[in-house]
């Protein structure tokens, strides 16, 4: 079982209830290229019907310069709570959306110079 993300191919390599890890093409024992995906089931009560969880975590060791180490890990992680009964074009929307935006130079200036106001 694989998952391409961006023309790389990730390999199943943990499986656990509810969660599956994949090792990437860069994945050694002292590197890591790593992605997680991992689900919570809707809990419904009486008087709601739940939300689904999705979650996913890219970890990948990246060489630093001007820093006190050689190497460090990067994470990304990416939680989605979406309520039951939602419209399958307003969930590919919301997607579209904020993958949209993690693509923009807007976001990059957020997560590179940790830059909050536009």
């Amino acid at each position: 079982m694989s998952l391409t993300i961006n023309a790389k191919t990730f390999t199943a390599d943990r499986f656990g209830q509810d969660v599956v890890g994949y090792v990437g093409p860069a994945h050694t024992l002292s590197v890591l290229d790593d992605v997680q995906l991992a689900r919570v089931a809707p809990k419904p009560t009486t008087v709601f019907s739940g939300v689904g969880r999705a979650s996913s975590k890219l970890t990948r060791t990246m060489t630093l310069t001007g820093a006190l180490t050689p190497s460090g890990n990067a994470i990304v992680s990416i939680n989605v709570s979406v309520p039951v009964g939602a419209a399958s074009a307003d969930v590919d929307a919301l997607l579209n959306d904020m993958g949209s935006f993690l693509s923009s130079a807007s976001y990059k200036s957020h997560v590179k110079g940790l830059q909050i106001s536009f």
